[in-house]
């Protein structure tokens, strides 16, 4: 009997010692190492109720169906595609490890995916069929900003800052010779990837001509990155259009291959403004561009002729008296020419409005305060759309059909969570993936008609006998306000106790186009939080106003005034932490990056009591410091709006500095350049007052790979020593 007993104790400790805390290390693969298991890279096909995605082993491309009660079936091996490149590229050494994620349909049969030999990067088009593949495009390995043309061999690419056509046999045209240091063609960065930009380069729909960004920034200042690469030190120069100073020009150009011929769209002046959202007409006649005035608050949606550059028409203008944002590409109905979504926040929550292209607006295809976060295709048959849209608060994401005639809106997913759902080609089943706080992932079918569902994998709990795992809690508050709820999150330390009292760590973000809190699995909170629960924190998250998918009037609360209100929202959050016996008021920090190294500075200065320790890294100190397009969208320039950038600024606030802070930069940051951080060290030095500092000498805006770690190591031990 005590044998018996004996061999139990001996087992229960033995799966007590098996559940261990995170490493240092696994607080940035830690992600990829305990994901939940799903169903990689599902797609649907093109002509039928089936779905492909990859096998467990990455080896083989398996196919569900309804006809086959969506049981797995193996469509190709690796193999098959390795040989299948092999009959094509014989003379190149390309080894396929496995099935690649980002394949794509791109026929009945055909399936599409790239692959990279060592001068050289392929396009492969395999038929299911006959097993046999072809070559779609091949452009050179070390070139930039790639756009495959439609449907055709042709593909565009820069090499510096010209663009370059190749077609599949190899044959190039040099579409740009600018050599002038500032003349940038085709690039992604226009616009400094701000409204939305993606893409600098766009096909026409019959692959005969290509429009792309010329951008003009000789006249934007240069700033200077030191080099520490060589014995003596270089400097390395970006272009940096700061708030209130000279912009770049960007026009829009229309090359035409079979004739040769350049054609830049009359977008007009003044020259400092945003050729944003441009979409081809579908018949490729005409070309659609939001133009945005600098102060970025009046937008006009222009028509103008793809043949000679020349303006059609306006079709509606938008203003705002704070900012408008284009963020989408129009997106034209299936099978016709003359009407087309476009995607606007103007009636308070970004939606979708179906305008024809004399400019009427036709139907607004809004529900309640639903936000649309992703569109994701049609019902050509049955004229509905459908799209992914945020809601109860922002906390969910869920699948909504709209019938484009009526504007009868249905939701098709129900489960609270965070779902990423899509429609088969007949309209007929849903693919839905999702997770919630407590679901680590769920992949489901859901027949659209009577709405029964059909569980294809269901996750279990990464963690369980492997990671200690704390407890996670969603919060509401109220902002500084009176009305507006505001979400929150606590991840409770490990072995929580309430009869304890426990040091805090607040990890805010605050700013514009993020999101921390959501109802996924685990709630959105990120490794390094988890680590420093495990290790006795009781760390708080609050998404303020300011910050994303709640609608215009959450996020236009802070224009002119940034820092302000986030501040009073957030310390509606401490100020419920104060209240909580368990949690030591006497050691709180808080750590942010970006925004939110300005706001956990901003903390440390203008509300001194509120916390002991503060790790601020890329802090924003002083927004007459950061760029354009950003800055002058939320705060109007310095010359508009001295008093909002006074009150703004950290400079001046360093007298009232109180606690242990820690500034963390990149020195290659491109984006808050390190003159925010030095500057402020030097009026601390001036004040006489001490803060710690370090610098990533290689690193820009975000500190990644492998030396993640050692940033999260100096983060948790610089916590560590003032807080416990």
């Amino acid at each position: 009997m005590n044998k018996f007993f004996l061999i139990l104790l001996l087992l229960g400790s033995t799966y007590s010692y098996a559940q261990r805390n995170f490493t240092i290390d696994e607080t940035v693969f830690g992600p990829g190492k305990f994901s939940p298991k799903t169903l990689t890279a599902m797609k649907w096909m093109r002509i039928e109720d089936a779905f492909t995605h990859l096998d467990s082993t990455y080896q083989n491309l398996v196919v569900r169906s309804a006809k086959e009660n969506w049981s797995p079936q193996n469509l190709v091996t690796v193999n098959q595609l390795q040989s299948a490149v092999n009959s094509v590229l014989p003379n190149e050494k390309i080894e396929l490890k496995y099935i690649p994620f980002d394949y794509s349909w791109t026929g009945d049969q055909l399936l599409s995916f790239a692959t990279q030999a060592a001068n050289n990067s392929y396009v492969i088009e395999y038929n299911i069929k006959s097993q046999k593949a072809t070559v779609k495009s091949s452009v050179p390995s070390n070139v930039s900003n790639t756009e495959y043309g439609n449907d055709s061999d042709r593909t565009a690419y820069l090499v510096g800052s010209n663009i370059e056509i190749i077609d599949a046999n190899g044959r190039k045209i040099q579409v740009t010779k600018d050599t002038v240091d500032g003349i940038v063609n085709g690039s992604d960065y226009t616009h400094r990837q701000e409204f939305g930009i993606n893409k600098g380069m766009w096909w026409s729909p019959d692959n005969q001509k290509l429009l792309y960004y010329r951008k003009d920034e000789t006249m934007v200042s240069k700033y200077p990155l030191p080099q520490w690469d060589s014995r003596v030190a270089t400097i390395k120069d970006i272009r940096y259009p700061m708030a209130g100073m000279k912009s770049e020009e960007v026009t829009l150009v229309v090359f035409n291959i079979e004739k040769n011929q350049y054609i830049t769209l009359q977008t007009g002046e003044p020259k400092e403004q945003y050729l944003t959202i441009a979409t081809w007409d579908p018949t490729g006649q005409f070309i659609y561009v939001g133009v945005l005035n600098r102060g970025q608050d009046h937008l006009k949606l222009n028509q103008y002729n793809a043949n000679t550059g020349a303006f059609v028409k306006t079709l509606f203008e938008e203003k705002s008296s704070t900012w408008i944002e284009p963020q989408k590409p129009l997106t034209f109905l299936p099978n016709n020419t003359q009407q087309f979504l476009y995607q606007t926040d103007k009636d308070g929550y970004n939606q979708l409005f179906l305008y024809n292209t004399e400019g009427k607006l036709i139907r607004h295809l809004g529900h309640q305060n639903i936000i649309v976060t992703d569109l994701k295709g049609f019902d050509a048959k049955h004229q509905k759309a459908y799209y992914v849209g945020a809601s109860k608060n922002g906390m969910e994401r869920h699948l909504f059909e709209v019938e484009l005639k009526s504007g009868k809106t249905t939701q098709l997913t129900t489960t609270n969570g965070v779902h990423n759902a899509s429609v088969s080609p007949t309209g007929s089943f849903i693919l839905d993936q999702y997770s919630n706080l407590t679901t680590p992932n769920i992949v489901q079918i859901v027949r659209t008609k009577d709405k029964k569902k059909l569980t294809i994998t269901e996750a279990t709990n990464p963690f369980t006998g492997k990671i200690n795992q704390p407890h996670i809690e969603f919060k509401e508050f109220i902002a500084s306000d009176g009305s507006t709820p505001l979400n929150a999150r606590i991840t409770y330390p490990l072995n929580f106790d309430k009869a304890k009292k426990y040091p805090v760590m607040v990890y805010l973000y605050g700013g514009s186009h993020a999101q921390l809190i959501t109802d996924r699995w685990l709630g959105g909170v990120g490794y390094f939080d988890l680590y420093m629960a495990q290790n006795g924190y009781l760390v708080f998250t609050l998404d303020n106003r300011g910050s994303d998918a709640r609608g215009r009037d959450f996020t236009r609360i802070t224009h002119r005034n940034l820092g302000e209100v986030e501040m009073d929202d957030q310390s509606k959050g401490i100020e419920y932490l104060k209240s909580l016996p368990y949690v030591d008021t006497d050691n709180m920090g808080i750590f942010g990056w970006s925004y939110g190294g300005y706001m956990a500075t901003s903390f440390m200065t203008k509300h001194n009591e509120t916390f002991k320790a503060a790790v601020a890294g890329g802090p924003v100190i002083d927004w007459k410091y950061y760029e354009v397009m950003y800055g002058e969208r939320y705060m109007d320039t310095p010359q508009e709006n001295p008093e909002g950038y006074k009150k703004t600024s950290l400079l001046d606030k360093v007298d009232r500095l109180r606690g242990n802070l820690l500034i963390i930069h990149g020195a290659q940051d491109p984006v808050v350049v390190q003159q925010h951080s030095m500057d402020f060290l030097e009026k601390c030095i001036k004040a006489g007052k001490q803060v710690d500092y370090f610098l990533y000498p290689k690193h820009e805006h975000n500190v990644g790979g492998q030396d993640r770690i050692h940033l999260y190591q100096k983060i948790a031990t610089y916590f560590n020593l003032h807080l416990k």
